[in-house]
């Protein structure tokens, strides 16, 4: 691995389209378009004009990293797929990098990450100098004790958390895939051993369940 990476981040975890291209410590590109549906259409053709815009070619990069969630069930099966495969297709390692961890990227510690995780939930945890709890799913009305420990809350889901926890919001210094490229980067630095493949995290049971009916029989 060159001292100096190229690294392609990219995530469809929530309503977005969002990728951001780093080498070393420089930003070439970053991009976040809103979008509630057509992720799966736009993403590879985002990937490559980004590329295209920066003189590179999918050969150049060195890594790639996928948001990995916890957010949309789609989405997050979508970043980590694209991940895996072009891993597997250009011969480089693909990291996973949590939604959360890209949050709390960047900001003094401890502070806790909040995500929207809607009905009234969060997705919640709490990065501090010793390793950070698990990341949960929590009732806006029952927050687990150790939320209390940040001196700030950060992410979408900061502003509802930290006036319940009575702490400042403290804004992430830069866009959400600039932040995962970073801590893919970081990931990369730091092992000699080869890094798991991205894999989804899931906080939060599947909207569609199987049906509980008995399949047919089928007639032979």
């Amino acid at each position: 691995m060159r001292p100096d990476p190229l690294i392609l981040a990219f995530d469809t975890s929530a309503a977005h389209c969002a990728a951001a291209l780093l080498r070393g410590d420089r930003v070439l590109a970053a991009r976040d378009e809103a979008m509630d549906k057509g992720q799966a259409e736009r993403l590879m053709p985002m990937l490559e004009e980004m590329l295209a815009g920066a003189g590179l070619g999918w050969r150049d990069l060195d890594a790639v990293a996928a948001g990995t969630g916890p957010g949309n069930f789609t989405g997050v099966r979508l970043s980590v797929a694209a991940a895996r495969g072009l891993a597997l297709s250009l011969g480089i390692p693909a990291v996973g990098v949590t939604a959360l961890e890209a949050a709390g990227f960047g900001l003094p510690r401890p502070v806790l990450a909040a995500l929207d995780a809607r009905r009234g939930g969060v997705y919640l945890q709490l990065f501090g100098p010793d390793d950070a709890p698990p990341a949960v799913l929590a009732d806006l009305g029952a927050l687990p004790a150790w939320a209390f420990e940040a001196s700030a809350v950060a992410g979408d889901g900061a502003d509802r958390t930290a006036a319940l926890i009575r702490r400042p919001v403290a804004r992430q210094p830069v866009p959400r895939a600039v932040a995962m490229a970073h801590l893919a980067a970081g990931q990369l630095a730091a092992t000699h051993s080869a890094i798991p493949r991205p894999a989804p995290v899931y906080l939060r049971a599947a909207d569609a369940a199987p049906p509980r009916d008995p399949p047919p029989e089928l007639l032979t």
